[in-house]
């Protein structure tokens, strides 16, 4: 196991970079863990796994790309990215990364899903990716690693992926918005904008994307959200800024998107 700090290095070191990927690949490790510092602004090198990734975010905000949508991952939580499935990261603040590999025939993936790691989960994978200062008998790591596994099975799913279209124009749109969120933005504006009507621009967000248009919007406000105010801005200000009109709307849509009220959630994933 390996924990590694990028904090006082060059964002695109490619050296360590590839001997990361070359220590996954071949280790013996039925389980591999990683611990990473990343300073804010890193950007990773496209790249893919033969195992299945969990990308646990100790602290920090990160993105997570792939050809086909952004998965944003915030303290407590964890991406797990399919096997073979090439991806970049993004960090938006200093990030303090976990990661595990995994069989894909022990736990597969079709598509990346943000899960909420639970405290137990996070102990699991930290008693591995500490195990070289902190040595684990055979049966300690044994029965870690078997929990762990069913525990990753338990975990809660959270709406923190954003697909994105493969339509030029539409992504566009979609990049702009997550510039400039506007929880009022409306269907008839975009259809304005790509010059078609509201049933046909419906149509075609939906089969670009896999979800509504009010969905992905919903989304989007959060993807765009989270970041600031993990960076500790007020609420009211990213609320107003967001397009909402009072921080009671604001609270709502994030109560039912994530559980609980921004200000809670926060204190709860730095706890």
């Amino acid at each position: 196991m390996r924990t590694i700090d990028l904090t006082g290095q060059e964002s695109q070191d490619d050296n360590e970079h590839f001997a990361s990927l070359s220590w996954i690949e071949n280790t013996e490790e039925p389980l591999p863990a990683l611990g990473r510092v990343y300073p804010a602004g890193f950007r990773g090198l496209p790249h893919s796994h033969t195992k299945t990734q969990l990308w646990c975010a100790r602290r920090g905000v990160v993105l997570v790309s792939t050809a086909g949508g952004r998965w944003m991952i915030p303290p407590g939580h964890g991406l797990l990215i399919p096997a073979g499935l090439e991806h970049f990261s993004e960090m938006i603040s200093e990030v303090h990364m976990h990661s595990i590999y995994v069989d894909p025939s022990v736990i597969g993936a079709r598509d990346p899903r943000v899960l909420e790691v639970t405290a137990l989960a996070g102990s699991l994978i930290e008693e591995l990716v500490l195990s070289d200062e902190k040595p684990l008998s055979p049966r300690r790591k044994r029965l870690i690693m078997e929990l762990l596994l069913d525990e990753i099975g338990q975990l809660p799913e959270r709406p923190l992926g954003l697909p994105f279209p493969g339509d030029a124009r539409l992504s566009r749109l979609c990049h702009h918005f997550l510039k400039s969120p506007a929880a009022n933005a409306g269907i008839d504006d975009w259809a304005r904008e790509l010059g078609m009507s509201r049933r046909s621009f419906t149509r075609l967000f939906r089969a670009e994307t896999g979800v509504s248009f009010v969905t992905w919007r919903q989304q989007a406000c959060i993807f765009a959200s989270l970041p600031r105010l993990a960076a500790g801005e007020p609420v009211t200000n990213v609320a107003l800024d967001a397009g909402y009109e009072n921080i009671a709307a604001f609270t709502t849509m994030f109560r039912r998107m994530l559980g609980s009220s921004p200000s809670t959630y926060l204190k709860l994933r730095a706890a």
